[in-house]
Parts: structure tokens; sequence; C-alpha cells
């Protein structure tokens, strides 16, 4: 059973990822997943149920690649960190934050909002945690939203940006 979900989830993010929340129909969703509709609706019974899974899956696969083996130190962590934002970028959403933009595709969706915040403070937290820069969460998180927003006008430049107020932020601190 938790494997068929997170077959559907797994589609259901790539097709939301592709095309946006509005775009694609119930069929598109369906096949994205490999599904038959009864399947899918038996696991997501509607389209925000749907919504729900695929940034659900996205959050698991985003703090799997951005913390996952990380070096220790608080300078080499920090970079890395920024570094797979970049590539995250680069590989998974050119656009811009999928929760955000769920968000901002349904605002008065209340399990939406708290998803959002729910992903934004575990990255936050975790950030802090592998840093070493417990006194700095919000900060970090500010950063790697920059990162998030400048990425698609200034791409690696946005990286190196975000590297050196990192590295800022831990002499701060220091």
């Amino acid at each position: 059973m938790a494997d068929m979900m997170s077959k559907i989830s797994a589609g259901l993010e790539r097709a939301f990822a592709s095309r946006g929340f509005a775009e694609p129909s119930v069929e598109d969703l369906r096949e994205a997943a490999g599904v038959s509709l009864r399947t899918l609706y038996k696991y997501t019974p509607s389209r925000a149920d749907m919504v729900l899974a695929a940034l659900e899956n996205r959050h698991q696969r985003y703090l799997s690649h951005i913390f996952d083996g990380l070096p220790d130190g608080t300078e080499e962590a920090t970079d890395t960190i920024l570094a797979r934002v970049g590539i995250w970028m680069a590989t998974e959403t050119s656009h811009g934050c999928l929760f955000h933009a769920a968000v901002a595709a349904d605002p008065n969706s209340d399990p939406l909002r708290r998803l959002l915040e729910s992903h934004k403070a575990e990255v936050a937290s975790k950030s802090a945690a592998a840093t070493g820069l417990v006194a700095a969460e919000t900060e970090l998180l500010v950063i790697i939203e920059g990162l998030t927003q400048a990425w698609p006008l200034r791409g690696d430049a946005a990286v190196d940006a975000a590297k050196r107020l990192g590295r800022a932020l831990a002499v701060s601190l220091g």
C-alpha cells in the first residue's frame, strides 16, 4: 500500500512540477501516476489531496537531496547546502519553489499553508543543525529562500552570493 502511494505521489509531483497546478487534467494526473482512475481516487480522493501528496513527496526528496551526507564544519556544510539548493533549482524546478506556487494557486487552503510552513520550518531547523549555526535558523532560511527566488534570474551567481552570505553570517555569529 505504501509503495502504491509512493508511486502515485511521485507521478503527481512530476506532473504538477512540470505543468503547474491548474493545467493538468485528472486524466493527465492519472497518466502521470501510472494507475487507473479508480486507484488514483482511492489513494487521493480529491485534487487537493493529489496536490498534498505530490508536495509531501517533494518535501521528502528535497530534504534528502539537501541534507543527506553533509560534510562536517560550518563553512563546508553551509556551502554544500547552498550548492545543493542550486543543483535542485537547475534540475528540479527552475521557476521557484513548488510549495509557494501551490499556495499561490490556492491561497485559501489551510492544509497547503500548513504544509508550506512545516516544510520551511524543517528546512530552517535542519540547516541550523547541520551547520552548527543554531542561533541563525531564520537567517539561514532567508538565505535559502533568497537563493530559490534569485536562481531563475542569476543561476550560479546566486549560489555564489548565497555562499558569501552564509560565510558572513558564520563570521558574525563566531
